[in-house]
């Protein structure tokens, strides 16, 4: 699903469309009513008033409805275009503020104020268009109206010349008819709000209509307790749907026995990050099975799969929020005296005790009052506090420099104790110590092994770790 949705343009969906729906609800709506009973009582008025007269109102009606169906359905699929442009321009807007270093860096100002404008002028044209076929929809109705109005009026003065109508009555009627022609035509101006209601509407709801292909089966099987932490992987093939024409993983096979570590190596596009998309259940693989404690991953409920699993990602992920409730996210229930404990284990507890507010402290959106280590630190704490029985450590040195990574490496050291663990790893160096490395190449395993068997056997691991080691030398 998020491959296919940008986040930015749902999250545009959740705020503008809402925005829209909030105003045509709380403001439309009543001027909906107000106008429609007015019109409605007013008709009444006037066949009370008039009955033969009032009958030529009929004549009219054509004229009303059948702008609204020719023009209706044209202006909905516009206001939702509208929508999906004012989307495309927010997420615009929020990508390049998050990026706005990167886009001063490189001197990219009035390429982004071009694109800017260029989505903004489409945006305009797209709304100048629902807006143009709005007024003459109004404009045919109020016609149509008034016109029906004018004839009444004739066939009124008829009948007052010949003594049919008094004066008194026709003028109640022109009085009448007025009130009755301007609530409809306010009515007509409603219409055309409800109808961008209703393309808001529409966006949100397909949203709301989206089911998760990843669900927990009908009758799904309980994982075994206690939990054991072994993972197996037998001829799994996966293809993200995105990209149906490329095998991420060809004939996968890996058994991973409970508290083994095992490094996954091999270069960029290899299939490493993939192993880790489908053990924590965010796909489904084509073809084979993949088995947690024993049990397929397609037969458990996607939670009590990710309840076994801790990660700590490339990048420490953090929320726009306080030191507890990041370090807790894991295991929302944990105590203070918990939350220290895992701080401690994951050298995190010195620079937390020394925040303002210590655990109270805002850490700023995306973390941004810590250091690239320090977040890094808070992860691994974050999964040291969750305490689950299989690690899935994805890169979690590469951006750091070397006195934060080796502490980020005693912390890992201290997390890996008694666990299954699975770690992705560019710098060979950090591997050394796993249990087994299994190498990746086009998504297959071309070798495993231990560090030192594989240096000696001359393949791929051997000329990349030939490659990084003689670089750290130089």
């Amino acid at each position: 699903f998020y491959e296919e949705n940008s986040p930015k343009e749902i999250s545009s969906r959740m705020t503008s469309d809402t925005a829209i729906i909030e105003t045509v609800v709380g403001t439309t709506v009543s001027v909906a009513l107000r106008n429609m009973f007015l019109g409605i009582g007013g008709t009444i008025y006037l066949f009370w008033l008039l009955p033969g007269l009032t009958v030529w109102l009929a004549v009219g009606i054509p004229g009303v409805i059948l702008p609204i169906v020719f023009f209706g359905r044209r202006i909905r699929s516009l206001s939702r275009d509208n929508q999906d442009r004012v989307a495309d321009v927010g997420a615009m807007v929020t990508e390049v503020l998050s990026a706005m270093k990167v886009v001063q860096s490189f001197g990219q100002e009035s390429r982004e104020a071009d694109r800017f404008g260029g989505a903004v002028e489409r945006t305009f044209e797209t709304a100048r268009r629902r807006i143009v076929l709005r007024s003459i929809m109004t404009a045919v109705i109020i016609l149509a109206i008034f016109g029906s109005i004018v004839l009444l009026l004739w066939r009124g003065a008829e009948g007052v010349a010949t003594g049919e109508i008094t004066g008194g009555t026709i003028l109640s009627f022109i009085v009448g008819a007025m009130i009755v022609a301007g609530a409809f035509g306010a009515l007509t101006e409603v219409y055309g709000e409800l109808l961008r209601g209703a393309g808001a509407a529409s966006r949100l709801a397909e949203l709301l209509e989206a089911r998760p292909q990843i669900a927990p089966p009908a009758r799904p099987e309980k994982l075994p307790e206690p939990a054991r932490g072994s993972l197996s992987f037998r001829n799994v093939t996966f293809r993200y749907p995105a990209r149906p024409e490329t095998a991420a993983l060809k004939d996968f096979t890996l058994e991973i026995e409970p508290g083994e570590t095992v490094a996954i190596v091999g270069p960029s596009g290899a299939g490493k990050s993939t192993i880790f998309q489908l053990v924590e259940r965010f796909y489904d693989p084509q073809g084979g099975t993949i088995r947690l404690d024993g049990i397929p991953l397609t037969k458990a409920d996607p939670a009590d799969i990710r309840a076994r699993l801790a990660l700590v990602p490339q990048d420490g992920v953090l929320f726009s929020a306080n030191a507890r409730d990041n370090l807790r996210y894991g295991k929302w229930d944990a105590s203070d005296a918990d939350i220290w404990d895992a701080a401690r284990a994951a050298n995190a507890e010195s620079f937390l005790r020394a925040l303002p507010q210590g655990l109270d402290t805002y850490l700023g959106e995306g973390g941004t009052q810590l250091s690239g280590g320090q977040q890094q630190r808070v992860a691994i704490a974050r999964a040291l506090l969750r305490d689950a029985p299989i690690l899935l450590l994805d890169e979690a040195t590469s951006a750091l420099d070397a006195e934060s990574e080796q502490l980020v490496q005693q912390a890992l050291e201290e997390l890996m104790k008694n666990r299954t663990t699975l770690v992705i790893a560019h710098r060979l160096a950090t591997v050394r110590a796993a249990d087994r490395i299994v190498v990746l190449e086009d998504g297959r395993i071309v070798e495993q092994g231990t560090h030192d068997a594989l240096s000696k056997s001359g393949g791929l691991y051997a000329r990349l770790a030939r490659l990084q080691f003689a670089n750290a030398a130089a």
